[in-house]
């Protein structure tokens, strides 16, 4: 059992001991029109470079992903999305809060 799994419990002498996962189950996806997205500019910790940073994103990972892909490919640049923001390389707030208003989403 990996420690990263197991939350450090690495062995255990209970013969009735069963290990139980606390992760928190993903949220269903709210719809675009009840998201409240906030769109931000970032340099911190990036050695002086330039993020747009969505975050607010309520629901599954999946979902999120997508919107991290599309938002990507309509700046036409690199980004990720992790820890539930999508981070888009660059200064792309107007376009980034542009696409996501046109798409229903609530966005400031």
């Amino acid at each position: 059992m990996s420690k990263k799994r197991s939350g450090g419990i690495v062995y255990s002498t209970n013969p009735d001991f069963s290990y139980e996962n606390d992760a928190p189950e993903e949220q269903n996806t709210l719809p675009p029109a009840q998201q409240q997205l906030k769109v931000k500019l970032d340099t911190k910790q990036r050695a002086g470079k330039t993020v747009t940073v969505v975050e607010g994103f309520i629901g599954r990972n999946d979902d999120l992903e997508k919107l991290g892909k599309e938002l990507k490919t309509k700046c036409g640049t690199g980004g990720s999305v992790k820890d539930g923001l999508v981070l888009i390389q660059g200064d792309y707030r107007e376009k980034v809060l542009k696409w996501l208003q046109d798409w229903g989403y609530k966005a400031k």
